[in-house]
């Protein structure tokens, strides 16, 4: 009489397989979860670089005009055809006698759940 034949080293096989291919989908995972966080962060970057250079031109523009109404008070400037979500920009001008004019830019925008949150201050030059 023939022994039955043991077929556990096939299903060891399967199951090492199984175990490899769910570690290859966590390392997968966490790449792909860095790639998105550094691209947000990129992306958050832009737009408050391009938030901040609108606020910079809006105060030289001001300045130069002599557009005394918008001097030392914060104005919140509209940013809705700039096309990024929950973005805000204002800016503060201020002139005084013996210096150039300064102008504080603030400027926040987020993407998800992160928010990134900017102040500067800048010399007007003109």
């Amino acid at each position: 009489m023939k022994k039955p034949r043991q077929n556990g080293f096939v299903m060891i096989l399967v199951i090492t397989t199984i175990a490899i291919i769910g570690i290859e989908m966590t390392v997968l995972t966490d790449g792909a979860n860095t790639m998105l966080f550094q691209s947000d962060t990129a992306y958050l970057k832009a737009c408050e670089r391009n938030l901040t250079a609108s606020g910079l031109a809006w105060a030289k523009l001001n300045v130069k005009n002599k557009n005394r109404g918008t001097f030392d008070k914060t104005v919140e400037l509209d940013v809705s055809k700039m096309d990024i979500k929950d973005s805000s920009l204002s800016v503060t001008i201020t002139i005084t006698t013996d210096k150039e004019p300064q102008a504080q830019i603030n400027t926040s925008c987020s993407r998800g759940r992160r928010n990134l949150k900017d102040d500067k201050k800048f010399s007007i030059n003109l």
